[in-house]
């Protein structure tokens, strides 16, 4: 059986490309390895954040779990609120061109993160269209090249937005939590999602046993990671985890690699819905 682990790794903030992507650059460098980042393009606005802390107790939870001024800084904590939102890739156009120069796959994740995240629901459709005209503007301005994959902020989409990238004549999507790629209902799109829990959800013990278990399997497999977490104080767990699966006899693959050993044909059509996930704020697509 095939053993796969597709490497997703997610740039949310600004500290996040700053500090965290060169950090994921090295550790991908000295172990051989390409992945996917999927970046966030515009404003940087975690300081609204503390909306949710408000309104979510589990919001507040996963901040203390996660010890978020740890791993996100003291600045990212008002950007968007007391300070200005920065750009994001925006803000670091040599740098995106480093990870492109390093074999990576660069593909499209934000416009707004946060907004999208706390927002999207009570958005009209013009809102999410015009969310998505600045961000692959953005994308192709640092990249040269329009996106050829999508991943939903937070794992978040409704039907709106499958409607909307169905037209955007992408490879594939990346915008779920499930065991196994599959084709969005309507869409013709496939799904390569994340199976696995992500350290900042679970912690760094439970999230190996329960990473390494999954993998345990054989199979096809997607790890997400996140810049700010395992390119920051999670980065040695993050190498260790590499080594770990490399010892159980898993290739390491950016996601573009997947998506071709994906026979179609054998593919079930499925229809998301949401769940609140283990470790979550908020619910994810499943």
């Amino acid at each position: 059986m095939n053993r796969i682990l597709g490497l997703k790794i997610d740039v949310d903030t600004y500290q996040g490309m700053r500090r965290g992507v060169p950090r994921l650059l090295s550790s991908l460098r000295q172990e051989g390895l390409r992945a996917t980042f999927f970046l966030s393009i515009g404003p940087d606005a975690s300081g609204r954040a503390v909306l949710q802390i408000l309104k979510n107790p589990r919001f507040l939870k996963k901040m203390v779990r996660t010890r978020a001024a740890s791993l996100y800084g003291f600045r990212t904590a008002l950007y968007g609120t007391l300070l200005p939102s920065p750009k994001i890739a925006l803000s670091f156009p040599d740098l995106v061109r480093q990870i492109m120069a390093e074999g990576h796959e660069v593909q499209f994740h934000a416009w707004d993160h946060r907004r999208w995240q706390d927002e999207l629901a009570v958005r009209p459709e013009a809102w999410i269209r015009d969310w998505f005209r600045r961000g692959i503007e953005g994308f192709e301005s640092l990249t040269g090249r329009r996106p050829a994959s999508f991943g939903a902020p937070a794992w978040l989409i409704d039907d709106r937005v499958l409607s909307l990238v169905r037209d955007l004549h992408l490879n594939y999507l990346s915008c779920t939590r499930a065991k196994e790629p599959f084709i969005h209902e309507g869409t013709d799109l496939v799904e390569i999602p994340s199976d696995l829990p992500c350290f900042e959800e679970t912690g760094i013990e439970e999230g190996e046993r329960r990473i390494l278990a999954g993998l345990a399997e054989g199979g096809i497999h997607v790890l997400p990671v996140h810049a700010e977490v395992e390119g920051g104080r999670m980065s040695e767990n993050f190498v260790h985890l590499i080594h770990a699966a490399k010892k159980l006899d898993y290739r390491l693959l950016p996601l573009c690699d997947i998506h071709p050993l994906l026979d179609r044909k054998n593919l079930i059509t499925r229809r998301f819905r949401l769940q609140l996930l283990s470790g979550r704020s908020v619910p994810c697509a499943v």
